[in-house]
């Protein structure tokens, strides 16, 4: 392995881009070759009360590789002059002495030309004896818009493969399946994030935002400021939980359960806003008769909320002028959670909120751009502007822009487990090219996913560090990060946003528009595979012309003098579209679906061997596989290694001491863990985080039937103690 411990060359001073994290793709500036100082990162309590979310300068020094001054922005909404601690320290990426240079093959540095040959020669290898599904593709929910196009685009044109999907499967496609039925368009908030703080009362269901995006607080903050109230559902009391007036603790994999009473408890109590149910919505009586069988009492049961703040939550949503109900991963990662989603959805519904100025339903999407990286052919089923690959109409539309005949293209391929599941099987792919992706850490059964990629008869990966998953890789190609390349986001409002190149990449690195038109040269021709970022995204607007996610009217000048623009856009003389559905509903008859569902329990419970529940989550120091986060001191030294929470009183029973090392055993496999007691999670219940492995070893890849969302949130364990 080549590292470079080199400072990358100043660009330009003082950049306005966006942060590498989460899907709030918070506004910052980038200031490179400014002098090394102490460090702004390690996080000062700012006016949200979270760590890290300030609005003071940052300076990265000399632990930090190239001297970079990190600064907010205030010009964008979502974080109006705030940071969060990962943000800040997000400088510190881009010189680490851990980073590649130079294309790997076989575990030996090579030139580009012997790694893309190699590359391209077994692909044809594989090819030739398993055709074209022998090869597959698995992006991510942190590429540009640019590259998600891009990846989509070459697995379809030059690999002809229908095996590409990617780790936005296991985020939020289980909201984005229950709100394309509710309203015929999943888009993460369809309201600017700045709503929030006029609302009078928000249902966070299943989010810790204070701790996975913490500038986002500051938005319930203000709303609370007003007078609003926050209610929260959490098995756990976490942050945000703690910062909520009402806190719901019900069981893990009750949510759905939990859904259904205050549905109950609304229409029983005429909360039930039936002049807007009677204009805007269809499939109410169904909804209602089902709802009757979810009676508080059967719900206490079943979920152990007590039925007196169940009545305490419907009244502060019901009572409330402007309201707004949001999901999480934890409503949405479950084998049911288009189901769970969906619930809170005809919750929302029955109170009159989606499509209300001032109130509605969203999602709090995860991943920087899990919103854009699927709407535009990185997901199995799907083709650029959010068209369906098995639409006739939407596949000739998008081959004429690609220049190909609509036969040509390949139909849907697996979901996101099951094409890892797959990968080395005799009727799977025998060759994997990643980008922008962790498995071996991130994936459920993870165990199960390490022996699947190494079964391969080709594994290529593409990132800027030796993940986990690269160190398994006959073939590693170090490619730039975000504040290297130019390119768009779309954040979890579904405002597209630009990120700018603020300094150059190493010596040796590559972009990965650069790396797929190389690819591209020696399989096909580079006929239609430009390296540059805006040439590619002009197609992009042109292929997602007249779909749901039509960014036709978008353009680079745009973005940057409106700081963003709300898709859909179909013109440039089109102003964007920041609240889509004030008017109506994205279904052929403008009106939203109530969507009939029943509760039923996780798929795996607990029993006498496994009597615990494990639900997972992220930390604040962290981030998704802690590929990135786990390369930063400051990061590092505020969470250090994997825990597991538990109740003090389980801790009593096993004789559990804070910070002695504990055994999770689970039905797949076994991970070992500190110890951290404490009374915001369930006597029935530990938490461990999914930044290290571990966690992953022991979740369940059982999978919803609608969106194919693994079940992340809930399974069975027993903890012993460890030597």
């Amino acid at each position: 392995m080549t590292i470079s411990p080199a400072v990358p060359a100043p660009v330009r001073a003082g950049t306005a881009t966006h942060c590498p994290y989460c899907a709030l793709q918070c506004g910052m500036n980038v200031t490179a070759g400014a002098a090394a100082g102490a460090a702004g990162a390690a996080g000062a309590v700012g006016a949200a009360g979270i760590a890290g979310d300030t609005g003071e300068a940052g300076t990265l020094g000399e632990t930090a590789g190239p001297a970079v001054t990190i600064t907010p922005r205030h010009d964008v909404p979502a974080n109006a002059g705030g940071l969060c601690q990962k943000g800040w320290t997000a400088g510190e990426l881009l010189g680490r002495d851990r980073r590649l240079t130079t294309p790997l093959v076989d575990g030996r540095p090579a030139t580009w030309d012997e790694a893309l040959d190699t590359v391209a020669a077994r692909i044809r290898a594989v090819r030739a004896e398993h055709g074209p599904d022998g090869v597959a593709v698995f992006g991510g929910g942190g590429l540009t818009n640019e590259k998600a196009y891009q990846l989509g685009k070459f697995a379809r044109v030059v690999l002809r493969t229908s095996q590409i999907d990617y780790n936005g499967r296991f985020c939020m496609s289980s909201a984005a399946a229950a709100a394309n039925r509710a309203f015929g368009m999943d888009r993460g908030l369809p309201f600017p994030i700045t709503d929030l703080a006029g609302a009078d009362a928000i249902l966070v269901a299943g989010g810790n935002m204070a701790e996975t995006m913490p500038p986002f607080v500051r938005h319930l903050t203000a709303m609370r400021e007003r007078g609003g109230r926050l209610v929260v559902i959490d098995p756990r009391a976490t942050a945000t939980a703690r910062r909520a007036d009402l806190h719901l603790q019900p069981v893990p994999g009750t949510d759905l359960a939990l859904a259904m009473g205050l549905l109950h408890i609304v229409i029983a109590e005429g909360r039930v806003d039936e002049a807007y149910v009677a204009a805007r919505t269809t499939g109410f009586e169904r909804v209602s008769a089902s709802a009757a069988a979810w009676w508080p009492e059967r719900v206490e049961r079943i979920t152990g909320v007590p039925v007196a703040r169940m009545r305490q939550a419907a009244a502060i949503l019901g009572d409330a002028r402007r309201a707004m109900v949001l999901t999480g991963r934890g409503a949405e990662q479950h084998a049911k959670g288009t189901d769970t989603v969906s619930a809170f959805i005809n919750l929302a519904l029955a109170l009159g909120l989606p499509g209300r100025e001032g109130s509605g339903y969203g999602c709090v999407t995860g991943q920087g751009n899990g919103q854009g990286g699927r709407e535009h052919g990185q997901k199995a089923d799907q083709l650029p502007g959010y068209r369906r690959i098995d639409d006739p109409a939407a596949r000739a539309h998008v081959a004429a822009v690609w220049g190909v005949d609509p036969g040509e293209l390949p139909g849907p391929g697996r979901s996101a487990y099951e094409l890892l599941d797959a990968l080395g099987t005799a009727a799977g792919p025998r060759a994997l090219l990643l980008f922008g992706s962790n498995p071996v850490i991130s994936a459920p059964d993870a165990g199960r996913v390490a022996e699947r990629l190494a079964s391969l008869d080709l594994l290529v990966v593409s990132d800027f560090v030796l993940s986990e998953t690269a160190a398994m890789a006959d073939v590693v190609l170090p490619s730039t990060q975000w504040a290297e390349e130019d390119g768009t986001m779309t954040n979890l409002e579904g405002r597209v946003l630009l990120r700018r190149r603020a300094v150059a990449p190493p010596p040796g690195v590559r972009g990965d528009l650069e790396i797929l038109r190389g690819l591209a040269a020696r399989l096909r021709g580079p006929e239609g595979f430009p390296a540059e970022p805006r040439e590619v995204f002009d197609e992009l607007r042109r292929a997602s012309a007249g779909g749901i996610a039509d960014y036709s009217g978008i353009t680079y000048e745009r973005i940057a003098a409106e700081t963003g623009v709300f898709w859909p856009c179909p013109d440039t003389g089109h102003p964007g579209t920041p609240r889509p559905f004030l008017d109506r509903f994205a279904t052929p008859d403008g009106r939203a679906r109530f969507t009939p569902v029943e509760h039923r329990p996780p798929e795996e419970d607990v029993d006498d061997d496994h009597p615990l529940y494990l639900t997972t989550g992220r930390v604040l120091a962290h981030y998704q596989s802690g590929a990135q986060t786990r390369r930063i001191a400051a990061l590092n030294e505020a969470a250090p290694e994997l825990f597991v929470e538990l109740h003090p009183d389980l801790a009593e029973r096993l004789e559990v001491e804070p910070g002695g090392r504990v055994r999770v055993v689970g039905r797949r496999g076994t991970a070992e863990a500190v110890a951290r007691i404490s009374p915001a999670i369930r006597p029935d219940t530990v938490f461990m985080p999914f930044h290290w492995a571990g966690a992953n070893l022991l979740t369940n890849p059982a999978l919803d039937p609608v969106s194919r969302m693994p079940e992340f949130k809930v399974c069975a364990v027993r903890l012993e103690r460890a030597a």
